[in-house]
């Protein structure tokens, strides 16, 4: 009895307890907080979220490069429209009534009780007579944000660009983004976006009967203020940056230049280019089709996803490579007689060098040398085991970064293409060996790599052994911070001291008469680089510059690649001469072979475009006449650099006039 009856006291207890419980949570939700009220009340009392302004980006001196403009939206809510005077509100929007009707249909398919865009972006003037007359449109709410500017209206590749947010992004966001919001789909913009976006605030307002705004609710006790975005210290130097789109002007091609110390990317130009500022406000969807339809595809970010074989720009890692796993030493020689003969396939190289060391190999760029040294690498563990040597220099070579993506903070980066033992013995069996590769001691056949890969290459030469991530974002908010991966050395498995003799070759590229990269010198400072003619079967041969100065502790290395340039020294290496010189001394002398920034800028190299015939277009005579003019206007665009060159070559080297002529440099790679 005792036990039931300390049981009965017990479960009493509890239950008072309990009821206490709810009953005091009861008081606190309808005495002390409001928010059940808010929620009961939601019919007259409204969120309005506030768009807080993007994070602005900024270079590496900062100067701002991107920033923010100030925007008004209106917004409308359909199933809270009531019957209105579309001709008044017509006229504050400077659009007709039957843009009224058809974007008030629009917006009932996309959402009957979501705020939705009835009109983006609108005027000045616009808000300021709709804020006068709101009243008399119920349904309808302006909403303040910010968009991108770009004052510079360059690098819209790197930038990217901020859209509406698909259903997909909505999805992952896991509740943050909302229709109507905007997003980073590309470049830095997307890269970034957690960063950049900011944080939403929200206003709570009462409405009344007439849907006439009552103020904020409770003086702004439950609103939320919006946060902006961190802002991004890039490490883009926008001087050669905006140089080096000029440089590129009428040409399809790219520029990387990398500071060797810290990976920071100087310079990011993606030809052709296009203005950011295109992809902002209402012609967005215009001008982004209108992208998509230029032949010339600058929506592709060539720095990181145009692939081109590496041409001569690769002997010096093979050099490296030999030299590390004694194939050679910096004084083996071989004999040239203008080409190498791998098996019944002839190599041909562009001048009979004779017998030749590695320096000169590399100064001259002869191919016969490389088919040598890359002989001596494959066929060093003997004839029977080439497959296996393969797959070591293979491995290797892939220490440079070849074959694999740098992680750049920049979306869509492309590896590039290095085929393994596994490629070639689907295709020959097994019974394979160095000269059926032979093509990739030149660095063409099966390699290609980006740009980025080869401004990497030249960053790995100047630090004498290894190379830091190439990135793009020094700081981000008022602290320079770098991810843990931007900080760490990746070493290319070569002894530093095989890098001195390879980089003399270098330095006789550009400085010596024989070199085929003196196109690239520049008063007062110590160039080492490498040229490079990548065949091309599409058209005229792509021309290839890599290079660092100065020689020692290097401030910049580049890579430049010209489409349709042909010889590397024909274009390349003095587009990369002037984006040294101009990061390196702020300026650009008068140079002794009379080229120049403008005589380069104006040159076009666009390669000319097949038109199919259609009625009622170009006749036959008329398209012939069409490519004349183009090739004349061409012609007369590179007339003061021919000029420039045919005088100093008539004065050093009269038998030269006939490559001059003939549309050749007088050192030919």
């Amino acid at each position: 009895m005792d036990q039931l009856f300390n049981r009965k006291y017990i479960v009493q207890g509890l239950f008072i307890v309990i009821a206490l419980i709810l009953l005091g949570k009861l008081f606190y939700i309808q005495i002390i907080s409001d928010s059940a009220f808010i929620s009961a009340e939601s019919n007259v009392l409204k969120k309005k979220y506030k768009y807080p302004a993007r994070g602005a980006i900024l270079d590496r001196n900062m100067k701002v490069i991107v920033q923010n403009e100030p925007v008004y939206d209106l917004m409308v809510t359909p199933n809270e429209v009531k019957p209105f005077d579309t001709l008044a509100l017509a006229t504050a929007l400077d659009i007709t009534i039957d843009d009224v009707r058809k974007k008030l249909k629009k917006a009932r398919t996309q959402s009957n009780y979501q705020s939705t865009f009835f009109e983006r972006q609108i005027s000045v003037q616009s808000y300021a007579r709709l804020q006068e007359i709101m009243y008399r449109f119920p349904g309808f709410l302006t909403q303040d944000r910010t968009v991108r500017h770009f004052p510079d209206s360059i690098a819209g590749q790197l930038f990217g660009y901020v859209k509406e947010v698909s259903p997909e992004d909505i999805e992952k966001s896991e509740g943050y983004y909302k229709p109507g919001d905007f997003i980073g789909k590309s470049g830095l913009e997307r890269s970034y976006e957690d960063f950049l976006r900011g944080e939403k605030g929200v206003v709570n307002t009462l409405y009344d009967a007439k849907n006439v705004a009552q103020g904020s609710y409770a003086n702004g006790k439950y609103d939320v203020n919006a946060v902006s975005g961190e802002r991004l210290i890039s490490s883009l130097d926008i001087r050669i940056q905006r140089l080096g789109e000029e440089l590129m002007r009428n040409k399809v091609g790219a520029i990387v230049a990398i500071e060797p110390a810290t990976g920071e990317i100087l310079a990011f130009v993606s030809s052709p280019g296009y203005d950011p500022n295109q992809f902002v406000g209402k012609d967005w969807g215009k001008n982004y089709m209108s992208l998509l339809a230029n032949p010339y595809r600058p929506q592709i970010v060539r720095p990181i996803a145009g692939q081109y074989s590496p041409g001569s720009s690769f002997k010096p890692v093979d050099a490296l490579v030999a030299l590390q796993d004694g194939a050679i030493d910096p004084s083996t020689t071989f004999f040239c007689p203008g080409y190498y003969m791998a098996g019944n396939h002839k190599v041909k190289c562009e001048h009979v060098d004779g017998t030749i060391n590695m320096q000169r190999g590399i100064a001259r760029s002869c191919n016969t040398y490389f088919c040598h040294v890359f002989q001596n690498i494959i066929t060093k563990n003997g004839m029977k085991k080439q497959r296996e040597t393969y797959a070591h220099w293979h491995e290797q070579i892939s220490k440079w970064g070849f074959g694999q993506k740098l992680g750049i903070d920049m979306p869509f980066e492309k590896a590039g293409i290095f085929y393994k033992n596994d490629h070639y013995d689907k295709i020959y069996g097994k019974r394979w060996g160095y000269t059926t590769v032979i093509s990739q001691s030149i660095g063409q056949g099966e390699i290609t790599s980006t740009p980025l890969q080869m401004a990497n290459v030249m960053a790995a030469i100047a630090n004498r052994g290894y190379y830091l991530r190439p990135h793009l974002i020094k700081g981000i908010g008022d602290k320079n911070v770098v991810k843990k991966e931007y900080v760490v050395k990746n070493y290319v498995g070569v002894d530093e001291k095989y890098f001195e003799p390879v980089i003399q070759g270098m330095f006789e590229a550009v400085n010596a008469p024989y070199g085929t990269a003196k196109e690239s010198q520049i008063p007062g400072i110590t160039m080492c680089g490498k040229t490079g003619t990548v065949q091309n079967p599409h058209g005229k041969n792509h021309s290839v510059f890599i290079g660092f100065a100065p020689r020692d502790n290097p401030k910049i290395a580049i890579a430049v690649i010209v489409e349709n340039g042909g010889f590397g020294g024909s274009y390349a290496a003095p587009i990369s001469s002037f984006i040294v010189e101009k990061y390196l001394t702020d300026s650009i002398k008068p140079k002794s072979n009379g080229y120049t920034v403008s005589a380069f800028a104006n040159t076009n190299l666009l390669p000319a475009l097949k038109e199919k015939a259609k009625p009622g277009k170009l006749t036959k005579a008329d398209s012939l006449l069409n490519k004349k003019t183009d090739s004349t206007r061409r012609i007369k665009d590179s007339l003061k650099i021919k000029a420039a060159t045919l005088k100093r070559t008539v004065a050093a080297k009269p038998k030269a006039l006939k490559a001059v002529i003939t549309d050749k440099p007088v050192i030919k790679k």
